[in-house]
């Protein structure tokens, strides 16, 4: 039985998923210092305005790279930040217009948002559909454009040959606000 024991640990190996994308996911909060500092010295009126995973999202609501996107009126412009493993990957101004309000200082982080996710109806949906965590973005306006409403986290499951699952999740309070199939 001894000898078996390195077999099967090979066979292990061979077959088991590599845990280097789970071990590098950290929450959303994990590179908002460094994007923060980075878009202050771009800009000294920068403010957030969108957050959103840039590689796969894992079931816990960790990804191993998160996006920042901040606004500069005095520039009137964007600028975003891709952090990885605490470095800046991507730096560079968009010529898009995206007119969102700046997100508050006080929301919840991309784990508690997708652990209400979970709680409410995403864990019986992926149990039914087979589906995956696809996207986590953190924003204002999601409800109504014309209406800014409270920072919300947009938690998207993703099912083959089935409409996705979308959750607004409050992203202060914590609680799943709204729901949709699509």
């Amino acid at each position: 039985m001894h000898s078996m024991i390195p077999l099967l640990l090979a066979a292990v190996l061979l077959i088991a998923p590599p845990a280097q994308a789970a071990a590098d996911a950290v929450s959303a909060a994990a590179g908002l210092p460094l994007a923060r500092a980075a878009s202050m010295a771009w800009a000294p009126d920068a403010t957030l305005i969108y957050v959103e995973n840039d590689e796969a999202l894992e079931p816990d609501g960790t990804s191993s790279r998160w996006g920042y996107l901040f606004a500069s009126k005095s520039l009137d412009a964007l600028r975003v930040y891709s952090i990885e493993r605490g470095e800046i990957e991507i730096a560079e101004d968009l010529s898009l217009r995206f007119p969102a309000p700046p997100l508050p200082e006080d929301w919840i982080d991309s784990q508690a948002a997708v652990r209400a996710a979970e709680v409410h109806s995403g864990a019986a949906f992926r149990q039914e559909s087979g589906a995956r965590l696809r996207t986590a973005c953190l924003l204002r306006g999601a409800l109504r454009a014309d209406q800014p409403d409270p920072a919300h986290w947009l938690v998207v499951y993703e099912a083959s040959g089935a409409p996705g699952l979308f959750l607004l999740v409050d992203a202060r309070r914590g609680e799943v606000t709204r729901t949709w199939r699509g």
